[in-house]
C-alpha cells in the first residue's frame, strides 16, 4: 500500500510534467516559420504579374517578340518575357519558345487565345 505522501509526490511531479510539456509544446508553435518565411518570400514581396489566369495570351507576353518566353515547370501559367524566379515557389523560370509553352499549357488544361 502506498502512503499518502508517496501519492502526492507523484501527483506533483506528474502535473509538472504535464505543464512542462505544455509549456516546450506551446513555444514550438510560436517559433514554426510560414512557408514563405521558408522560402525567404514574404507575402508583400510576391509580384503576380506573371502568374497568368484565364484565357493566357503567349503572343502579348513575348513583348520583344523572339518567340521565346520563360516559364516555370511546376506551376505552368508563371510566364515571363524577362528571366526571373517564379513567384508561387520560387524556381528559376525556364527559357522556351512560345510554341514549348503552348504545348506545356495545353498539358496541363490551360486555356490559351488562339492568334
Amino acid at each position: 500500500m502506498k502512503s499518502p505522501i508517496n501519492k502526492k509526490l507523484q501527483m506533483v511531479f506528474f502535473t509538472s510534467a504535464l505543464l512542462f510539456l505544455l509549456v516546450i509544446t506551446a513555444c514550438s508553435q510560436d517559433n514554426k516559420k510560414s512557408d514563405y518565411d521558408t522560402l525567404n518570400m514574404s507575402k508583400e514581396k510576391i509580384d503576380s504579374s506573371i502568374v497568368r489566369s484565364g484565357t493566357i495570351d503567349l503572343i502579348m507576353i513575348d513583348e520583344n517578340k523572339d518567340g521565346m518566353v520563360y516559364q516555370d515547370m511546376m506551376d505552368w501559367n508563371v510566364i515571363s518575357d524577362e528571366p526571373g524566379k517564379c513567384p508561387l515557389c520560387g524556381m528559376i523560370l525556364k527559357e522556351v519558345s512560345l510554341e514549348e509553352a503552348k504545348e506545356n499549357l495545353i498539358k496541363h488544361d490551360y486555356k490559351l487565345k488562339e492568334n
